[in-house]
């Protein structure tokens, strides 16, 4: 039997018999405070600026009383405005037409990529989502450029061949105009969402269809696209939310064509106009909640229908 070493003693780790120190955090609490930074921002930059916009709409600033509490006439006033909804049925107009090109031209771009029809797809993905990343700013003046009845590229494309330009600046033409626009922004920021639901098909529906005889149209048409469609779906309010609340296009393209575009062209804008240039900060209030609820309506109801049809 093996005898232990003289001189040599057995001694246990500095750290034993001690517990080392760790910050206890209950596991019903945990989850609450990991959410508490996205819940402060939410109900400070959100939830209270709500708040104080019912108040305000519930108002309204006489020269005689100061504010003088109304409760429900300043939305009274909403339903009888004819600029606020000739702005509104402009935009719906907009989107009756502007919404399903765009989506259309997404999921068709998208096919073709997941296709594998085209070489380079990185490339294609990438230059069908540069003008998303273009801010609407720069997007308008290069459009506002490109329109320009005198020295933009499209009036002299169409003078070169001996046709008479169209003047996008025109009170006509202004509504194709800012779809236009619109159209060149989202694309490719829809057909991303589209491509990434795609990509998530399983390769074994695609490939049983080929051996059937399925063609590649046929692939497309019933298979991937009713497997997507919660993704469409989801293109879709999202493109009729943005539709409602269009504003930094118009605004911009009255910068340049005032007379095309009036201060009430879009709900959005006719809110912004009454609260700072009119300085009617309590009906501009209630003009925006009246519009959110629209769009809150608008939006449920893309579901239900969508929701009814699968």
């Amino acid at each position: 039997m093996a005898q232990p070493s003289r001189g040599v003693t057995a001694t246990a780790p500095a750290s034993a018999g001690k517990k080392e120190w760790r910050p206890k955090l209950s596991k019903h609490w945990a989850p609450y405070v990991f959410v508490a930074p996205f819940m402060l921002f939410f109900i400070a930059f959100l939830v209270l600026p709500l708040l104080y916009a019912l108040q305000l709409s519930a108002w309204r600033e006489t020269l005689v009383g100061g504010n003088t509490f109304v409760g429900l006439a300043n939305y009274l006033r909403v339903f009888s405005d004819t600029k606020f909804w000739d702005g509104l049925g402009r935009t719906l107009l907009f989107g009756l037409v502007q919404v399903p090109v765009m989506l259309g031209l997404a999921l068709a771009f998208a096919l073709v990529i997941d296709s594998g029809a085209v070489w380079a797809k990185s490339l294609f993905r990438i230059g069908f989502f540069i003008p998303y990343a273009v801010p609407g700013v720069i997007a308008a003046l290069i459009w506002g450029y490109l329109y320009g009845p005198s020295y933009g590229p499209i009036s002299q494309l169409f003078r070169g061949i001996g046709l008479a330009p169209p003047n996008f600046l025109d009170a006509a033409l202004m509504l194709p105009g800012i779809g236009n626009i619109v159209t060149w922004e989202f694309t490719g920021y829809n057909m991303i969402i589209l491509y990434s639901a795609l990509q998530a098909i399983p390769s074994d529906l695609e490939e049983a269809a080929a051996i059937e005889g399925a063609k590649g149209w046929q692939i497309a048409w019933l298979i991937k696209i009713p497997l997507i469609a919660p993704a469409l779906l989801l293109t879709l309010v999202f493109s009729v939310i943005g539709t409602l609340q269009l504003f930094g296009e118009p605004k911009l393209m009255r910068l340049m064509a005032p007379q095309a575009v009036s201060p009430s062209y879009t709900p959005n804008m006719y809110a912004y106009e009454l609260a700072f240039v009119n300085q009617e900060y309590n009906y501009s209030a209630a003009t925006s909640f009246v519009l959110g609820a629209i769009v809150v309506v608008a939006s449920y109801a893309c579901m239900y229908v969508a929701n009814r049809r699968r």
